[in-house]
């Protein structure tokens, strides 16, 4: 896959997921040190029915633009859902189950954080 065909892939999902709140979108290109993925795609949200509406969302949007998910994990609970589509492996997260595990200190140290900043819309109060 070439890396524009990527990068849509990418902005897809951000755009999914923002539009239905999800907080704290970090994206990081792993492809240098992961033989999975490519790239990740973090975020989350306050509670097990927003997980699992946003993980939705996504696989809704990424299907409608010609992506499909391989594999997922985690719909049962909520709590913390991984989307593999291959070149990018998205985690939707519970706020409180990605604090305690850390998923992107620990790939932020093996990758590059994404700018996605152009892709979420800023609310305003």
């Amino acid at each position: 896959m070439n890396e524009n065909t990527m990068m849509k892939m990418l902005e897809v999902a951000v755009k999914a997921g923002d539009q239905k709140r999800a907080e704290d979108l970090v994206a990081l290109d792993i492809h240098e040190t992961s033989i999975f993925t490519d790239m990740m795609l973090i975020m989350d949200a306050p509670t097990n029915r927003q997980v699992l509406a946003i993980a939705q969302e996504i696989m809704d949007q990424m299907k409608e633009a010609g992506f499909e998910v391989h594999q997922h994990e985690g719909r049962d609970t909520g709590e913390w859902i991984v989307l593999d589509f291959g070149e990018l492996t998205v985690h939707v997260f519970k706020q409180e189950i990605r604090d305690f595990y850390g998923l992107e200190q620990l790939w932020r140290a093996q990758g590059q954080e994404i700018d996605i900043s152009d892709w979420i819309i800023e609310e305003e109060f």
